[in-house]
């Protein structure tokens, strides 16, 4: 039971009928969109320091709460070790009758079953999450094949008006080529011709790469569009078909900012254990990225999909997707 409490966690715990959620400890600091999704999970989230507290106070704290609800979940988050009679209170809530449902979980456990992400440490301390993701199997690629396969063609069909009307407008807006090709890095960190609508200025790069961010002022009107709608990435489509990548899987970005996320998130690479996809986890449930922190919050969705991928998981991205279009909530 100490080591438990000695991981590189910390202390959340959630009252289920009063609809409180506490949380004890900062190794993880919780974003604010993080916060604000567990607040539609949970009625309250408060947040109690443990660093820098004397040990007393915190008890006397955690006793008090106790005292009004029933406690059915508690996750640690904690960088430091927790005092024992910390750890002797929290184990005996297991056998109070008030706090029979309490349940113990890491904050791995609630990032996984929350947030649908994977636990990031803030530094390199403890990389045991590593060993948890691993490429796609002989099963999973077959079936994610079929999935291309027939998506692609369907989704060819549906949209082919679309490609035709996509391609008159950017001429019309944008004299020039409508598609072009840009290298990616795919699979096994090898790059390869991603072909896309183009959304932005001819010269939209004169000086030098540069992150795509909201309404960004190098894209004409229907460029914008497009990028909103996702439908500058329907091109890949050919990209699919031929095998460079998956109609569903972490999107692939250019290597200058795949070596430049590495220097900040060494372990980035792990998103390049599987091919990169049309649409994917992170891009409908992360709304864009403009920096190294939304890359890191990127990874830990593409990391959730790679570990927890199923049929089911591919649906939900799928119609997540189709909400995204709908809705025009994309970048």
């Amino acid at each position: 039971m100490q080591d438990l409490f000695n991981l590189n966690l910390g202390i959340i715990y959630i009252l289920m009928s009063g609809v409180l959620m506490i949380i004890l400890g900062r190794k993880y600091k919780f974003t604010d969109s993080e916060l604000k999704q567990l607040n539609k999970k949970f009625h309250h989230v408060n947040i109690v320091r443990y660093r820098n507290r004397d040990e007393q106070e915190v008890l006397n704290e955690l006793e008090n709460i106790a005292k009004t609800e029933p406690i059915d979940i508690l996750v640690l988050n904690t960088k430091v070790t927790v005092g024992n009679e910390i750890i002797k209170y929290i184990t005996k809530l297991q056998f109070a009758k008030q706090h029979k449902r309490l349940k113990i979980i890491t904050m791995e456990n609630l990032m996984e079953k929350y947030l649908f992400k994977c636990y990031i440490p803030e530094d390199n301390a403890d990389l045991r999450f590593l060993s948890h993701i691993k490429a796609f199997g002989k099963f999973e690629y077959i079936t994610k094949r079929i999935i291309d396969y027939i998506g692609s063609i369907v989704l060819f069909l549906v949209t082919f008006p679309i490609i035709i009307y996509a391609r008159n407008k950017i001429k019309s807006e944008s004299p020039g080529t409508s598609m072009f090709k840009q290298l990616r890095v795919g699979k096994d960190n090898i790059e390869f011709q991603c072909i896309k609508f183009r959304s932005m200025r001819l010269d939209a790069e004169a000086n030098g790469a540069k992150f795509a961010s909201k309404d960004d002022d190098r894209t004409f009107h229907w460029g914008n569009t497009m990028r909103k709608t996702r439908i500058d990435e329907l091109p890949q489509i050919i990209n699919v078909m031929k095998g460079e990548m998956h109609l569903i899987g972490p999107r692939p970005e250019r290597k200058i900012w795949t070596d430049q996320f590495e220097q900040d998130i060494p372990y980035y690479n792990e998103r390049h254990l599987v091919r990169p996809g049309i649409t994917g986890w992170a891009q409908v449930m992360y709304p864009y990225g403009a920096n190294a922190e939304d890359a890191k919050q990127k990874l830990m969705y593409d990391l959730y999909y790679i570990k927890h991928w199923s049929l089911w998981l591919e649906l939900k991205v799928i119609y997540k997707t189709m909400l995204v279009v709908i809705g025009r909530k994309g970048v």
